[in-house]
């Protein structure tokens, strides 16, 4: 990134965006990720208060602590608050004990906002996956096996797949479209025992990638938690995609643009 993310401190977003100290039992975690390929360096507002500056194609925050209820998160070209019009304005609920990731995604002309709901739970000794078709050209494609059966099929641009609960380990898989032409390779992903993860197809047809988050990670030994835990942390360029058995477009934790996040 040639710029770095500006976070406000955990006590000045509370006294900012609340009035005052939330306990983190009253709190939602939210993080922003930039997933449209054509669009800017932005800057994000939470209820008018800059919480991302400079966040260009591909960032990712960490969750930041907001106060459960209704949020106005509006997105900026870099530096043009106060002189232009937000590029987007959109109201979002978030609920106490409740972890989301916000991504704008689609071409700068339609950018709009992709909402899901975050999991903070994992069976100690496996691994927990989601997959997100966030490139606004990419056709429909199936997702299988490199050389075998899909495992699941029909993944439309914004749909995000359910977690699913697989063993850790290295996969070889591939991106490939419903008459089996190929378009990426994702042999040797390699999946970590105690760790949630996001992972989230973007950039153009011709570019396509991943872009992998670690939602969250259980220290062995200790119970699951819930809403509360872990921080993301991502990786990009030719990491291996993973994938969890079942349809994109069945169970999207998945809101758009002008539509409320809902439990």
């Amino acid at each position: 990134m040639k710029k770095i993310f500006s976070i406000l401190t955990t006590a000045m977003l509370m006294l900012s965006l609340a009035g005052g100290a939330f306990a983190a039992e009253n709190d939602a975690m939210v993080r922003i990720v930039h997933a449209s390929p054509d669009a800017p360096a932005v800057d994000v507002y939470v209820d008018g208060n800059a919480v991302v500056e400079g966040a260009e194609f591909k960032a990712a925050t960490d969750y930041m602590n907001l106060p459960a209820g209704d949020h106005k998160v509006e997105i900026y070209a870099a530096g043009t608050m106060g002189s232009k019009d937000p590029v987007i304005s959109q109201d979002l609920t978030v609920e106490a004990g409740m972890a989301y990731t916000v991504a704008a995604a689609n071409t700068v002309e339609n950018l709009e906002l992709v909402v899901a709901q975050d999991s903070m739970e994992v069976t100690e000794g496996m691994t927990k996956v989601r997959v997100g078709h966030l490139s606004p050209d990419a056709p429909t494609v199936d997702v299988g096996l490199v050389g075998g059966d899909a495992l699941f099929s029909g993944a439309e641009f914004k749909a995000i797949t359910d977690y699913q609960e697989l063993d850790a380990g290295t996969y070889d898989l591939e991106i490939r479209t419903p008459e089996g032409d190929q378009v990426l390779d994702l042999s040797g992903t390699m999946l970590e025992e105690n760790t949630v993860y996001s992972v989230f197809a973007v950039n153009t047809a011709d570019q396509l990638e991943v872009l992998v988050l670690k939602d969250y990670t259980l220290m062995p030994g200790s119970m699951p938690e819930t809403g509360m835990g872990g921080a993301a942390t991502e990786s990009t360029s030719t990491l291996p995609i993973v994938l969890a058995s079942a349809v994109l477009g069945g169970a999207a934790l998945l809101f758009v643009t002008r539509r409320k996040l809902q439990k």
